[in-house]
């Protein structure tokens, strides 16, 4: 068993709804706090001298400088395994060129793909490691990690081997997604619902056998796959027993009616989520992960957060990071721009961030800091919390603990 503190501020979400608005009132706020840790759980949190005193022969890790502790991030959608760059894309979308045009030039999904397909195991290891202790030391203590940029069952293998490598050598929790379905490549020769299949009959299978992933995603959109073409293929997912997430309505509504009726863990993106989008939504248990990262490369409307939260969602914030749409990659900065734009108090973005995230990603067991959870938190270099969103996310945690260890 280990102490650690004293914190200027334990921020530990805890009482806090699962679904919709939070004001800044409802947070619980420790002052001169610690945080006892055994086994990687939390094991009691109060004042710090309350527990030294209680456990006097007890090992410390005292903190020397004013810091504020709130739970690990949790990022429920990434795209960081991946080949290449798409800096060539950004440039020409800058100059006013349109998704098809840049597609046409040979840029979009499918330079992606091409540069992921050639890459070696190896090579395709060694970033996405790096990228994923990025986002560790940003202070993203869990972590969703989708394959869909290889569009080949052999690659798309590899791909998840690959996530799989870098969930035993990174101490974040990774977890999977399959997400083969992200177009129909433009090598294969059948129609979007053969591909489907092929997908369902050949790869289904080697993720079940090979426990390479238990999620299955599919980008249902007029660019992608149908609403009918989606609706067979998740079926069938559901079926198998996966679980599911949607990329949905980011460029039209639809996609969010399929989370819904499957009973999705989430349903992401959200951009042209109408009034009828919201309402159901609301009344589903399935989270609406925002991707302000999407719009911000894009340079296009964010996910209206504001009328989510107001109409009764679970509303979680997620980075993207992929070499498209989304090269930022810093969930902190991208939650702070969403805050200003949709107006979201202090407590419905730290919300977003971590518990209300934990359900997109079907765990019940961090996100809060409490007896019981998991002991994933990260400290930042002041005294007052309201800093952390204020410096949108200039302000970086120096100090990230996974399971009670400072990483």
């Amino acid at each position: 068993m280990k102490l650690i503190g004293p914190f200027s501020q334990i921020i530990t979400l805890n009482g806090l709804s699962l679904k919709g608005a939070i004001k800044d009132e409802e947070l619980e706020i420790l002052e001169n706090a610690g945080i006892l840790v055994e086994n990687g759980k939390i094991k009691a949190i109060d004042r710090f001298e309350n527990l030294r005193k209680s456990h006097p022969s007890i090992e410390l890790e005292e903190i020397q400088q004013p810091m504020v502790l709130v739970p690990g991030w949790i990022d429920s959608h990434t795209h960081i395994c991946f080949g290449g760059k798409r800096s060539k894309d950004f440039a020409m979308r800058l100059n006013g060129k349109t998704y098809l045009e840049i597609a046409e030039s040979g840029g979009g999904i499918w330079s992606t793909v091409t540069n992921t397909r050639k890459e070696s195991k190896e090579n395709l290891l060694d970033s996405t490691l790096e990228k994923a202790n990025h986002l560790l030391k940003m202070g993203t203590t869990t972590m969703e990690i989708k394959s869909g940029y290889a569009l080949s069952m052999k690659d798309e293998i590899k791909m998840l081997e690959v996530i799989q490598q870098v969930k035993e050598n990174c101490k974040a929790d990774i977890v999977p997604t399959f997400l083969g379905a992200h177009m129909k490549p433009k090598d294969f020769d059948g129609s979007n619902a053969d591909y489907l299949k092929i997908l369902v009959d050949e790869v289904f299978p080697v993720l079940k056998a090979k426990n390479l992933a238990k999620r299955i995603d599919i980008f249902t959109e007029q660019s992608a796959f149908s609403v009918e073409e989606s609706r067979v293929y998740l079926a069938e997912a559901k079926k198998q027993g996966f679980e599911i997430t949607v990329h949905a309505d980011q460029f039209t509504p639809g996609g969010s009616h399929l989370a819904v009726e499957f009973d999705a863990l989430s349903a992401d993106h959200l951009e042209f989520s109408g009034d009828e989008e919201i309402a159901m939504l609301a009344k589903s248990n399935v989270v609406a992960t925002a991707l302000p990262g999407a719009s911000i490369g894009l340079g296009m409307r964010y996910t209206p957060a504001r009328k989510l939260l107001d109409a009764g969602a679970c509303l979680s914030i997620a980075s993207d990071w992929n070499p498209g749409s989304a090269p930022m990659g810093d969930l902190l900065t991208q939650a702070s721009i969403l805050a200003t734009f949709e107006k979201l108090s202090m407590a419905e973005v730290l919300a977003a961030l971590t518990f209300r995230a934990a359900k997109a990603l079907n765990f019940s067991d961090r996100g809060i800091l409490q007896s019981g959870y998991q002991a994933d938190f990260i400290g930042f270099p002041t005294s007052d919390f309201r800093d952390i969103i204020y410096y949108q996310g200039q302000m970086k945690p120096n100090s990230v603990w996974k399971k009670g260890e400072l990483v």
